[in-house]
């Protein structure tokens, strides 16, 4: 082996896996089950093989807990303080994922003690995972800034006002109605159906889907911050 003379490295993966239910951004968080820091909260994550890419390694670990093979993934950012991990020189690969919460296995989620916190509602994590989540947000933030969110999120089925909520819950902020609804309808991202929600008003409000993604060519931001 040519590098044999080389100090190696534990590398892991760890997921930020975002949610959406009940109008809140949510978080897929566990106890942990080893030393150090064993039964405190954490992201879910494992380590990386020899055998495996950080991307296969990731997606192994969404399939393991969740049950779910098709989920959307990107890499946030690699942490690698020489002290973060108490437990040893480990080099972290962070990624995002979005999934949809009823679409998951519950069963393995609880099988693994795992649970949904909201995101603005988070507890103190274990190592610098509080920071994995901050960074991993602000990409969230910037994806949804250039590109429609919400496909991996949402029901199948939606109204405008369900997809703002969405957008003020991964921005954690207000949208006001009118403008978001005029900037959404604008980039033609959505086909509007037949149909309408009528639980919040006799009126009620057309249900929408989104458009496949071979359909979709959106040019222009969607929010402006």
């Amino acid at each position: 082996m040519i590098y044999q003379n080389h100090p190696k490295q534990l590398i892991s993966v760890d997921c930020v896996v975002f949610g959406y239910q009940n109008e809140q951004l949510k978080l897929l968080l566990f106890e942990r089950d080893l030393e150090p820091a064993k039964g405190e909260l954490s992201l879910v994550g494992g380590w990386v093989n020899e055998n495996k890419s950080v991307e296969d390694a990731a997606a192994q670990v969404l399939l393991h807990l969740t049950g779910l093979s098709d989920i959307f993934l990107k890499q946030v950012s690699v942490f690698s303080k020489p002290d973060r991990d108490p437990g040893g020189r480990v080099i972290s690969v962070v990624f995002y994922a979005l999934i949809n919460i009823e679409d998951h296995n519950q069963k393995l989620v609880d099988e693994f003690g795992a649970k949904w916190w909201p995101v603005d509602q988070l507890p103190n994590l274990v190592f610098d995972h509080n920071l994995m989540v901050e960074k991993a947000l602000e990409k969230l933030q910037q994806l949804a800034t250039y590109e429609l969110v919400g496909r991996d999120l949402l029901a199948e089925q939606f109204t405008i006002t369900q997809l703002r909520n969405l957008y003020n819950s991964i921005f954690q902020r207000e949208f006001d109605p009118g403008n978001f609804r005029k900037k959404i309808l604008s980039l033609k991202a959505m086909d509007r159906l037949d149909i309408k929600d009528t639980s919040e008003s006799k009126k009620g409000a057309f249900y929408y889907q989104f458009k496949s993604q071979e359909e979709i060519n959106i040019s222009e931001r969607i929010v402006k911050l």
